[in-house]
């Protein structure tokens, strides 16, 4: 288990709790192992490398959270159209001849229980259902069996392909968010930068160590809540913070069936 798919409280203690806890043991060791004097003598000039450090991290922290839930929020919106498309389908091959249509139904409802019960805990992993794609395959070959006879049943069949595009281009889209993540370069620069900045917090001085354990303290606190902000969004399928597939299980409560439980 990753610390992606962690429940959150484990998740909080490993990043947040324990680096806060391990920050505040960092100010009591150097302030027992270091004078005073030789810290606060170096308080103006740590203190303006402090501010550039802070704004610079500050600044990859803030894109970072922002990416990832622009990610999150977009594979939301992946499935809200994958399923307004399905809805659609279903709705529009009542207007086919009545074998076709009931096929065309019977396999858009086989695909969204396949999405549901495959798909989504192999999202989980980073990777796609072969199950669900056999039966979008089979969704298609049953829409291209219909033989429109006017203009009228021409028209059903382009919105039903128009439809059956748009259901594959949002899983594809759901699949590729959640085979990626924030890169390893990122997480580096994340990590390394978090270190650095709350590690320039040991060489102040003040005469209250309890005041400065506090503030080292709070700086840990917000940079590793940051830390774990990110790591909770970074798979928005697989991670403490996800998109389930409530949507689509809503389309076929709608259809009369019951949404299969995850595998």
């Amino acid at each position: 288990m990753s610390l992606a798919t962690l429940p959150f409280w484990p998740a909080f203690f490993l990043i947040v709790v324990l680096p806060t806890a391990l920050a505040v043991g960092g100010t009591i060791v150097v302030r027992r192992r270091t004078r005073l004097k030789q810290l606060t003598d170096n308080n103006e000039v740590a203190g303006s490398q402090f501010a550039v450090v802070g704004v610079i991290y500050a600044v990859l922290l803030a894109f970072a959270v922002f990416v990832v839930w622009e990610q999150l929020t977009a594979a939301e919106s992946d499935v809200v159209r994958e399923a307004g498309s399905a809805v659609n389908l279903y709705r529009l091959a009542g207007g086919m001849e009545p074998q076709t249509g009931r096929n065309v139904r019977t396999l858009v409802t086989r695909y969204l229980e396949t999405a549901i019960a495959d798909e989504w805990p192999a999202m989980e992993q980073g990777v796609g259902s072969a199950t669900a794609t056999e039966a979008l395959n089979a969704l298609y070959a049953g829409v291209l069996v219909y033989q429109p006879a006017d203009s009228r049943q021409e028209a059903i069949l382009a919105g039903a392909l128009h439809e059956l595009s748009e259901v594959t281009e949002a899983r594809r889209e759901r699949l590729l968010k959640a085979a990626t993540g924030v890169p390893s370069v990122i997480w580096f620069g994340l990590i390394s930068g978090g270190f650095i900045t709350i590690g320039f917090t040991w060489f102040f001085g003040t005469k209250n160590l309890a005041a400065q354990m506090l503030m080292t303290g709070g700086l840990s606190l917000i940079v590793c809540t940051g830390l774990l902000i990110i790591l909770a969004i970074d798979h928005p399928f697989g991670g403490a913070v996800r998109v389930h597939p409530d949507v689509l299980a809503k389309v076929l409560e709608d259809f009369g069936h019951e949404a299969p439980p995850a595998r």
